[in-house]
This record gives C-alpha cells, sequence and structure tokens, in this order.
C-alpha cells in the first residue's frame, strides 16, 4: 500500500494544496458573514438570508473541504514516512487549532441562527486574522521545515 501511495506523492499532494485553498477561503469568508449577519434584525428576511447562506458554506465548502484536507493530509504523511518528523508536529498542531477554529465558527454560527449575538464586530474581524495566521505557521513549516 505504501508503494502505491508513494507512486501517487504528487497526485496527494496536489490535491492537499487544492482543498487547503477551499477550506482557507470558506474561514475567511464566514467570520465576514457572521459581521453582516450581526447587523441584521433578529427574525427578519435578511437574518434568514444570513443563516442560509452560512449554512452553505459550512455544507458546501468548509465541512467537505477539512475531512479532504485531513485525510490527504495523512496519507501524505503516510506515503513519505514523515510522522517522526518534528516540523509535522508542529504543523499538525496548528491544524487541529485551524480545526478548532473552524468548530468554533461552525457553534457560533448556529449561535446566530437562535438569535443569539455573543460578539461585537471588532471581536470578529479580529477572529478574522486567525486563519491567517495560522496558515503563514504552516507554510513556512512546511516549505522551510525549520526544525
Amino acid at each position: 500500500m505504501e508503494g502505491a501511495l508513494a507512486m501517487t506523492y504528487l497526485w496527494l499532494k496536489a490535491g492537499h494544496i487544492i482543498f487547503v485553498i477551499f477550506w482557507m477561503a470558506g474561514l475567511f469568508m464566514l467570520p465576514r458573514y457572521f459581521v453582516y449577519h450581526q447587523e441584521t434584525e433578529v427574525g427578519s428576511a435578511e437574518d434568514a438570508k444570513w443563516i442560509d447562506r452560512e449554512r452553505k458554506l459550512l455544507k458546501i465548502i468548509l465541512n467537505p473541504s477539512i475531512i479532504v484536507v485531513w485525510v490527504l493530509g495523512i496519507l501524505l504523511a503516510t506515503s513519505q514516512h514523515l510522522w517522526n518528523a518534528p516540523w509535522l508536529h508542529a504543523k499538525l498542531f496548528l491544524v487541529l487549532l485551524l480545526s478548532a477554529y473552524h468548530g468554533w465558527m461552525a457553534s457560533y454560527s448556529k449561535k446566530l441562527a437562535r438569535g443569539e449575538r455573543r460578539l461585537t464586530d471588532k471581536q470578529l474581524r479580529l477572529f478574522n486574522e486567525v486563519p491567517g495566521m495560522l496558515a503563514a505557521l504552516i507554510v513556512i513549516l512546511v516549505v522551510v521545515k525549520p526544525f
């Protein structure tokens, strides 16, 4: 099996990168949706539109992307025998944080759908910076492999 995975390494890598891009696009979009959503009146037609947009973004882009990213990432690490690489351990920790952020956003989307507005626009805009910072660190770990 490992030989087959090694032969398909470039395809796995391409797929992983493609779905990371999809996932990151959704992670950047959803907090912006939240900012606009919070400006609407609870129960209004506009509120319902934002609930639907957020649900679709999660269901169609974010959730499938995170699954494919993890599956292809695990296959890549296995095909290249990277499980003992220290930089991979650091990357996995950051990807776990990014995955937790994804989960938090899915949870906050449900709160908004129930009419709960717990965060300010400023807080949501600050949360919008999280995926960019984590992505930058992850890319450095993968490309530079500092340890």
